[in-house]
């Protein structure tokens, strides 16, 4: 059995996500999502998300691509996640290109899939923020 994994937010999941999760799914038998935990977000990349890491993990959990849905809590365990779960295949979006090359000196292939380019979670939070600014303005 093939395994991959991948690492992420997951935050106001959309089709973007979909699409990469099918895509990383594809590359192999069995997905693992490292799902960033809320301590993560705040701590590592200063990111506060909408909805909770139990929220996001049940959002991950229902979509047919993914097997398992794991936390991810610090940078550094992505090598020891390569071991512990067996993977074959690391997958991050191209955004990341070049930043996790090294692991394929745990063994893994590393692959950078392509973002869906016209969506993304900064782009509906900035929307949501245009819209309710907008819709102020009307009221007023």
């Amino acid at each position: 059995m093939k395994r991959v994994i991948t690492y992420g937010t997951f935050d106001l999941l959309h089709y973007g996500h979909i699409n990469l999760l099918r895509r990383a799914k594809a590359q192999g038998d069995y997905l693992i999502v490292a799902l960033s935990t809320d301590e993560f977000n705040w701590k590592e990349k200063q990111k506060r998300c909408y909805f909770s890491y139990e929220e996001r993990k049940m959002l991950l959990e229902s979509i047919r691509y993914v097997d398992l849905v794991i936390p991810e809590s610090k940078w550094e365990q992505k090598r020891t996640d390569i071991h512990e779960y067996h993977v074959d295949t690391f997958v991050m979006g191209d955004d990341w290109e070049g930043k996790f090359d090294f692991l394929e000196e745990e063994g893994a292939e590393v692959i950078y899939l392509p973002r869906t380019p016209e969506i993304s979670s900064t782009q509906i939070k900035s929307d949501l923020k245009n819209k309710t600014a907008s819709a102020r303005k009307d009221i007023s």
